[in-house]
């Protein structure tokens, strides 16, 4: 009789650790299938000839608000309407090194989630980083390089 409960217990025991591991490992998993990104486009730059010229001829025939910066274009978040988010077009010089070490004449910007677990993730998967993440009252950035040497900064905002 004490084997047979010894058994029972033993396969009871066995199963419960077998089910709690199992439930940690699909939460992790889980977890990780979640984790967003990239969220959105955070902004187009793009350099030219006259940056000034460029946002008045945009200005002018296509009826974009400029500034000195660009433009930018404002919106409701798709999973949660009542918050906003928004998307920046800027213009820079020909001659502007922000792009570097890209030698295209353009960058994107991503809006995204959770940099800090998002630079750990990319640093793991062997991605070019090129700066540390940097902290402005409008958000986060960091810079990485994509496979072909496109610039990329990735930006997680403060709305």
């Amino acid at each position: 009789m004490i084997k047979k409960l010894l058994i029972v217990f033993t396969l009871v025991t066995t199963f419960s650790f077998g089910f709690t591991f199992n439930s940690i490992l699909n939460k992790i998993n889980d977890n990780q299938i979640k984790m967003k990104k990239v969220t959105g486009i955070g902004g187009i730059f793009f350099k030219c000839k006259d940056p000034k010229e460029m946002k008045e001829w945009y200005k002018t025939h296509l009826g974009m608000d400029t500034n000195e910066y660009g433009a930018t274009f404002e919106w409701k978040e798709a999973e949660d309407s009542t918050k906003n988010g928004s998307t920046h077009w800027s213009p820079f010089s020909e001659t502007t090194k922000y792009f570097e070490p890209s030698t295209k004449d353009f960058m994107i910007n991503y809006r995204v989630d959770n940099l800090e677990d998002l630079a750990e993730e990319l640093k793991k998967e062997g991605v070019t980083i090129l700066d540390t993440i940097e902290t402005y009252d409008y958000g986060k950035f960091l810079h990485i390089m994509d496979m072909e040497g496109n610039k990329i900064e990735l930006w997680e905002a403060v709305d």
